[in-house]
Formats: structure tokens, sequence, C-alpha cells
């Protein structure tokens, strides 16, 4: 089952982790989608704005994003680049901590889990690896995170997958809607529109 392209906007409500919300536009390219969004939170007593505008080639493929974060010790920026097949720079400088990433997964927001989907387009019971750079929300520093998706079976319209992210021993199971955006992440943030 392939996913209907996403809406011209969504939305998310952060749950447990932090208190905030998420916006994200969606714009079809000649060449793949452009992704604009903001994510907003506090966590832990501390507050944080987080802004992306990542670019993505025809299969779903991260090939840029402009990450701007401000936080109480002020604002930053960082830029990534990716040449489609695994190599990556970081503000200009080579990243070999990130070989073999294709995605971008911002710590600040549920829609970067829309991007292995799409690009992995797995059958129900088939498991692909993901490893992605990714984002800290409130200092904007890049690591490789391991992260593996496992499709089970539909439910209706809806596609469900485990998530699994050894790092952090976090395992979860997503809810996907028709257009491949996360409706339900338990723990972390759920669809407002």
């Amino acid at each position: 089952m392939s996913f209907r392209p996403p809406p011209a906007t969504a939305c998310w409500q952060h749950l447990e982790a932090r208190s905030g919300f998420e916006v994200a536009y969606f714009q079809r390219l000649a060449d793949g989608w452009a992704v604009d969004g903001t994510t907003a939170a506090v966590e832990d007593g501390r507050t944080w704005i987080v802004t992306y505008s990542i670019g993505l080639d025809a299969t779903w493929v991260t090939r840029s994003a402009r990450i701007t974060a401000r936080s109480e010790s002020g604002s930053q920026e960082t830029l990534l680049a990716a040449d489609g097949a695994g190599t990556w720079l970081v503000d200009g400088e080579p990243a070999p901590h990130l070989d073999g990433c294709l995605d971008v997964d911002l710590e600040s927001s549920a829609m970067t889990n829309t991007l292995p989907v799409h690009r992995l387009a797995l059958a129900a019971g088939e498991h692909a690896d993901a490893p992605a750079g990714y984002v800290r929300a409130v200092d904007l520093t890049v690591a490789r995170l391991e992260q593996a998706y496992r499709r089970i079976a539909d439910h209706g319209p809806r596609q469900h997958y485990d998530y699994a992210a050894p790092a952090f021993g976090f395992t979860s199971r997503l809810v996907y809607d028709e257009s491949g955006l996360v409706l339900d992440y338990p723990g972390i943030a759920r669809r407002a529109g």
C-alpha cells in the first residue's frame, strides 16, 4: 500500500515527554518535496523553539536541512547537506559519523518519523534499519541514531510500525494515516490536525 501525497499542512501536540506543539507545511517540487515547520515546547523547565526546512528527493531521501533553534542560551543554526547515497556535510564539514544515513530525525519533531516510512515502503511483516542524522533540540548537535522500523498488519486505512531506537532503550508502536504522517506516537506526540 503506497501513501497518498501529504496534505498542505499538519500539526501535532507534544505529549508526556514535553509540552508543546509542532506545525509542518508540505510542498511538492518538480524533483521531490520541501517540508517547513516549527515546533515549540517546554521540557524539564526549559523552553525552546526549533524551525526546520527539509529538502527531500522524489523517493523521500533527505538531501538538505536547515535547522534553527532558540532557547534561553540564544539562537543557533545548523545546515545539513546529503548526496542521497549516505554521505553528509554538517555546516559545510564532512560528517563521516553519518555515513549510510538517508534520513534526518529531529528530536523536536514527530514529522520526521514520516521520512523513513515513505522511503522504505515496507510491506506488512517487513523490517528495515533506518539510521538517521539525529539533531538535538536545544543545542542542535548532530549524532548518528540507529533506528529500526517493522511494519505490522494494517488496521483499516492506518499503517502500524514497531519503532526502535536502541541507544535510548526506546520502542514504540507508531500509527500512520493514509498520507504516511504520524497519527499517534505514544508518549511523544499525537496528530492534532
